[in-house]
């Protein structure tokens, strides 16, 4: 449920044209006094939070301050401050994932349809045998990598700023900087220097879980159109766009129910 907690993607979506988490509208009333006669022409500002459905009431504890924060937790798993802030890092962290995964499955998935390389479809790479190692040796490899970088990032979140301390990043400290807690910044993972300052990057950090809810999505519509299709996402493009008034996700979910 991490993925929906400050919003869900749902608020991304019907508010994508607001980039700021209050929307401030000003509306002047006129009106002449029919007792005292005289004119009425004040100004009102009338302060409207952007909500994933407009006119809801947000929880009290999902303030706006939060990037992407749209006011969504119908089950009140951010009522607790401590855990409002893992489920933040939660969906930083399967944001980025799902944005690399979709990119990366798009590309290879264009290669193999186009012919240009003999790659696998992306739900059967992970069946590919390779000459340079065995299965089992990447695996290990992978958990000892993949470990190794989520122990360093648990341990930041647990005492922000303590990985960036000399000696304990192999000397590279410095060239990641510890901005905040998700946002380790440097020249190795923020080399354009977007949001050096952290605090002011409200901006950034909109767009990037505005992002990263969509990617989250796009993957969930991969795994459907892997399970029901057995074809990549650029074949069932293709098929969609040969006839698009009839080869489309209602006719291909009825046909395989059938």
């Amino acid at each position: 449920m991490s993925v929906f907690l400050r919003g869900g993607i749902a608020g991304g979506i019907l508010l994508r044209s607001r980039d700021s988490a209050a929307v401030i509208t000003k509306r002047r009333i006129s009106s002449v006094g029919a007792v005292t006669g005289r004119s009425v022409n004040p100004t009102a500002a009338v302060e409207q939070r952007a909500t994933w459905l407009p006119g809801l009431e947000p929880p009290p504890y999902l303030d706006g301050k939060l990037a992407g924060d749209y006011g969504f937790d119908p089950l009140g798993l951010g009522e607790d401050p401590e855990s409002l802030k893992w489920y933040v890092q939660a969906e930083l962290v399967h944001s980025r994932f799902a944005m690399l995964g979709v990119a990366g499955i798009l590309f290879t998935d264009l290669l193999r349809t186009t012919g240009i390389s003999n790659l696998p479809v992306w739900y059967e790479a992970g069946a590919t045998k390779f000459d340079f190692a065995s299965t089992k040796t990447l695996i290990v490899v992978q958990f000892l990598l993949m470990g190794f970088a989520e122990t360093k990032r648990y341990m930041d979140f647990v005492s922000p700023g303590s990985q960036a301390a000399e000696g304990s990043f192999f000397g590279l400290e410095a060239a990641l900087e510890g901005l905040e807690p998700g946002y380790p910044g440097g020249p190795l993972l923020n080399p354009l220097g977007l949001a050096k300052d952290i605090k002011n990057a409200h901006d950034w950090k909109l767009k990037e879980i505005k992002n990263g809810r969509l990617a989250m999505m796009a993957m969930l519509g991969f795994f459907i159109q892997a399970s029901v299709t057995h074809t990549g996402p650029i074949d069932n493009l293709v098929e969609h766009l040969s006839n698009p008034w009839h080869k489309t996700i209602i006719q291909t979910l009825f046909t395989s129910a059938s």
